[in-house]
């Protein structure tokens, strides 16, 4: 009994359109040539799907036992004849109507539409306009000179049939033999396409982008690709070698990642997540995924190697793979129709990112803080581009603080320990945790045992202005010259008793200051919260975007040294020995080197100076006058 269908053979054109449609799929859609195989196989991948949901309730089929897959075969031709790939699958089939209407016609009513939109507008990308076409199936054009479809429908009573094209105007139709159920593909390859005539190339390309197609697929009887990816399985199911594994052969980094996981959800977006946190910041040379981004798939099939619109920018660092059957895609599957879908898959995957590094700062405090090292400039940066972002992020910054012994501290901890009077967040910038440790804006803070948090980071500055507030306590920089803090039994006791420095003495000393750094300083004035330092800078209420200024210094962007309130301490023993001198020596040297060295040491504290190295000289000058002075004595 022939199988061939009892129809004359007969030719087709397409319409006028469809060769132009096919020139830009061939040309302009598709950035790789090898995306033709991984178009083919899923469409061999849809047909077997369809048969497998219709052997659920219907046995009476042709060929029931024959086992749901897709054979690659590469035929031996003559020398000097074209190579040719041959791709079968056993899945569902196609009668000669189904060739005609599923291969012989292009987007019918959509093709002349997407035409004039591209001829319309030169810079348009095809990728954004053409999810509606479903011709995934054309791309085999960019390596073909010829194709020829053979198939049969899993009905017992269908005929095969074929259909050969070109990709020029005309497509053919014609009776074929074919005893078994399915559709095979002989595809005669281009000469600059030859190379894929080769079982280590197929197999290469089936790696990337169809590993984890859910049926097997043979290579000349080689089965090619895992089938079963490890992200569709259960946890339990799943040891940490085989995570390991996975993600050495996925980035080819070779330390373990900072943090893996592994979730799967059907609502409200069907979703299967195997997601990781590398260990360093900085890729490695042999690391071969380099580009931000996600591995997307869809039914098992690579959409996108680094798929971006899931998460924010501020999670750009978590690599790993997210498959989702709900995608709608667009014609080429290599992006993603932007809906409310994508939405919500990038809204649960950002939910579960964060829930596990919350659980991660919870139960493994020190590899959190190995993450916030590596990471912690991400969210930071987060909130200066993204202000809807700060409620996500802020419960993940970590701060060193004046009471936290070198460790680093939450902002939530730093609520619950603050007593119930305090009304602010109080931090101090500086240049490092040592710096601003030695701060002497921290003096009525350890006076009063209030903790500060230590921003230290530049960009730490860059986003204060931008921050406000957490959980409706607003923050506040310590150096700001009004801000009020309860006064202590220790300090009400010394307003009590006479000051060490008589108040003549103290008077010409701020006078000699003003002189000396004339217009350095908007305004030199008695500290009335100093205790173990000398001096220290504040800034004035009005003082606009006072944090910008030690970016300013630090990105050399015509930066001039802010003008600030010198606040000096009256019962400090340097400032009362440079009184004195002001009184009984006022031509001292001593003075105005002291002075000026002062005020630079507490530019330095602030982070304010343009080039600590400068004061180097004055130091030395210091120094001989000093010894020259303990000489004479």
């Amino acid at each position: 009994m022939t199988t061939a269908e009892q129809t004359p053979t007969a030719d087709y054109r397409f319409k006028a359109e469809v060769k132009q449609l096919l020139q830009i799929l061939v040309h302009s859609l598709y950035k790789e040539q090898d995306i033709f195989l991984r178009e083919l196989i899923s469409n061999a991948s849809d047909a077997l799907t369809r048969l497998h949901f219709e052997m659920l309730t219907n046995r009476d089929v042709l060929d029931p036992d024959a086992e749901l897959a897709i054979h690659i075969e590469i035929p031996e031709v003559a020398e000097g004849e074209p190579k040719k790939i041959i791709i079968k699958d056993t899945g569902i089939g196609m009668t000669r109507e189904e060739l005609i209407t599923n291969l012989g016609t292009i987007a019918q009513s959509g093709a002349r539409e997407f035409l004039d939109r591209v001829s319309d507008n030169k810079e348009l990308d095809p990728n954004d306009v053409i999810g509606q076409f479903g011709v995934g199936f054309y791309s085999v054009f960019m390596v073909a000179d010829e194709v020829r479809v053979v198939s049969r429908s899993y009905k017992k009573r269908a005929k095969a049939a074929a259909w050969i094209s070109d990709g020029s105007d005309e497509f053919h139709i014609e009776p074929a033999e074919k005893e078994d159920r399915g559709t095979e593909m002989h595809i005669t390859l281009k000469k600059d396409a030859a190379d894929l005539a080769s079982p280590w190339k197929l197999k290469q390309i089936i790696k990337k982008h169809s590993d984890f197609v859910r049926y097997p697929i043979y290579v000349d009887g080689e089965q090619a690709n895992q089938q079963t990816p490890l992200w569709r399985k259960q946890p339990s199911d799943v040891t940490q070698e085989d995570y390991a594994n996975f993600y050495r052969q996925m980035t080819m980094d070779f330390e373990e990642p900072l943090l893996t996981i592994h979730f799967s959800s059907d609502a409200p977006v069907n979703v299967r997540a195997l997601l990781f946190i590398p260990a360093k910041r900085e890729k490695g040379i042999l690391t071969t995924r380099k580009d931000p981004g996600v591995m997307l798939y869809s039914h098992n099939v690579l959409i996108q190697e680094y798929c971006t619109d899931l998460l924010p920018k501020w999670l750009e660092f978590v690599d790993g793979v997210v498959d989702s059957e709900d995608l709608p895609l667009n014609v080429s599957r290599e992006t993603v129709q932007n809906n409310r879908l994508m939405r919500q898959l990038g809204k649960m995957i950002k939910g579960r990112v964060l829930r596990e590094l919350k659980k991660l700062s919870e139960s493994e405090p020190d590899k959190y803080k190995q993450f916030w090292g590596e990471y912690g400039r991400y969210f930071k940066e987060g909130t200066a581009i993204d202000p809807t972002a700060k409620e996500d992020v802020l419960p993940f910054f970590r701060y060193h603080t004046s009471k936290s012994n070198g460790e680093l501290t939450s902002l939530d901890a730093y609520l619950e320990r603050k007593p119930e009077s305090q009304k602010e967040i109080y931090y101090v910038t500086g240049d490092s945790v040592s710096s601003v440790a030695n701060s002497p804006h921290l003096d009525p803070f350890k006076a009063r045992d209030l903790e500060v948090l230590y921003w230290v980071d530049p960009l730490d500055v860059l986003i204060a202005p931008g921050l406000m507030e957490y959980k409706e306590t607003p923050f506040k920089n310590i150096d700001d010259a009004d801000i009020e803090l309860p006064e202590t039994a220790e300090e009400a006791k010394e307003e009590e008793s006479e000051a060490a420095l008589p108040e003549k003495e103290f008077n010409q000393f701020i006078g000699r200051c003003v002189t000396t750094l004339g217009d350095k300083v908007l305004e030199v004035r008695a500290s009335k919260v100093l205790k173990n330092s000398p001096v220290r800078l504040v800034s004035p209420a009005d003082a606009p975007n006072r944090e910008m200024d030690r970016i300013q210094r630090l990105l050399n962007q015509d930066y001039e040294v802010p003008k600030r309130i010198l606040e000096v301490n009256r019962s400090h023993p340097l400032v009362a020995h440079l009184a004195h001198l002001v009184a009984n020596q006022p031509d001292n040297a001593l003075i105005n080197l002291g002075i000026e060295q002062l005020y630079d040491s507490a530019l330095i504290q602030e982070g304010l100076h343009p080039n600590p190295a400068d004061i180097l000289p004055r130091i030395q000058q210091l120094l001989t006058l000093a010894a020259a002075q303990a000489d004479q004595s």
